[in-house]
């Protein structure tokens, strides 16, 4: 059984018991938190499509954890200008563990 759900403006394809790293939201580690926006649910080939969204569908998962991702290097250069410009950046995630896709 998998799911599609968006999440922060993102669309996931989600399991039961898989974790997941979606940005960061502002919630405990342990906490319990429920999404809505479920746009397709496929249960062993039953295929529910919304239209936008499947009523009744939810998915209930744990917050794992908040972590960082790893470094991007952002490097700006104009050439015969002598302008060089080095910046860094690391995204913030929050892991969360799928428990329930109710259908």
């Amino acid at each position: 059984m998998y799911a599609i759900v968006e999440i922060g403006g993102q669309q996931l394809k989600i399991e039961k018991e898989a974790k997941v790293f979606i940005n960061k939201m502002e919630a405990e580690v342990g906490s319990i938190i429920d999404f809505d926006k479920v746009l397709l649910v496929d249960n062993e080939g039953d295929v529910k499509v919304g239209q936008p969204l499947v009523d009744g569908a939810k998915i209930t998962a744990k917050v794992v954890a908040h972590v960082k991702g790893d470094k991007v290097k952002v490097f700006k250069k104009k050439r015969r200008k002598g302008y060089k410009k080095l910046n860094g950046h690391r995204q913030q995630y929050t892991q969360i563990e799928i428990e329930n896709i109710i259908a």
